[in-house]
């Protein structure tokens, strides 16, 4: 929904679950926990809601009072990792559109500062926090949840090899693998990310969707507006050209290149069918985790090579 209806949302009173399984690449379910959950009540069974958890995820509204929140992320984050050490805890410093810059690194810097000294009183050095600053009113919400996901993909160097591969053999700027339904990147190349950037991607897929709902389905209807065939590219009045093209059912390459680059579009094609064969072999399922780990090592390896060797190829004619 736009950030607007969000307005009449109820606040969080119970444990809510959302599979997003079937219908995202990003194969997890998220637990939405109300601020008011004791912890440590007899009755909360911890052992069974973190054992098998990735990540937790502790928002602070940074409009608010939030010593008690610290309290609370503190209690909460010592419960979890004597369950579980291997979880990744995320501190999202949640509504700071309504703060000034300098007001936002400030309380950033405070709570990171706050949180880690209540860890080391309570001899939990080993617990790293990661903070982000974010809002529903821009991409921050987005962009932090990429990072937090993308901690959770084993495949993610893999993936981040071949998106840096493909793009300095094709002249491309910046490339992102986005979740389509999400609109989180799950993996980019090793360049920094610019939030312009990557805001300009996300609208990319919203104009293709919707513009694919009019024009792209059958005359009855049916039909999917996001599939094997779906391709765009937009050329901005700044000489730049955005790219959009499909790799999976779940998954899109956006990508941002200047005009003068995008002139070797036969070369950026050949490379992209490389890589979108690659990124299909990365994933495939094996009978067994053994054989899905060797699948996944042995198939990056040739496809790096085939991207290499279609760039050389393209610029040798």
């Amino acid at each position: 929904m736009s950030p607007n209806e969000t307005l009449f949302l109820e606040s969080t009173n119970k444990i809510y679950k959302d599979d997003i399984s079937s219908s995202s690449f990003v194969n997890f379910q998220i637990w939405d926990f109300p601020g008011q959950v004791d912890f440590f009540d007899p009755t909360f069974d911890s052992e069974m809601i973190f054992k098998g958890t990735g990540a937790l995820i502790f928002v602070i509204d940074a409009q608010d009072d939030y010593v008690e929140a610290l309290g609370r992320l503190h209690l909460t984050v010592s419960r979890a990792y004597k369950v579980n050490p291997d979880i990744n805890f995320e501190v999202f410093i949640h509504k700071v559109d309504g703060l000034s810059d300098d007001h936002k690194i400030e309380t950033q810097r405070d709570i990171h500062q706050r949180a880690n000294d209540d860890l080391a009183d309570a001899n939990l050095e080993k617990v790293h926090l990661s903070f982000y600053l974010t809002s529903i009113y821009d991409h921050s919400i987005f962009e932090a949840f990429s990072k937090v996901v993308q901690k959770l993909i084993p495949q993610l160097p893999t993936l981040e090899n071949l998106l840096n591969i493909f793009i300095s053999h094709s002249g491309i700027e910046k490339a992102f693998l986005f979740d389509v339904v999400s609109k989180i990147y799950i993996a980019t190349d090793s360049s920094p990310v610019d939030m312009q950037s990557y805001e300009i991607c996300c609208d990319m897929i919203d104009v293709v969707i919707d513009v694919s709902c009019i024009y792209g389905l059958v005359e009855d209807g049916s039909g999917c507006a996001y599939d094997k065939e779906s391709l765009a590219i937009i050329k901005l009045n700044n000489t730049t050209v955005l790219y959009l093209k499909e790799v999976t059912k779940f998954l899109a390459l956006v990508c941002i290149l200047r005009e003068e680059s995008f002139e070797r579009k036969g070369l950026i094609e050949y490379n992209f069918h490389c890589f979108r064969k690659a990124i299909h072999e990365v994933f495939e399922v094996g009978t067994s985790a053994h054989t899905a780990h060797w699948r996944t090592a042995s198939s990056s390896s040739n496809n790096l090579s085939a991207l290499k060797y279609a760039a050389l190829n393209g610029n040798d004619v």
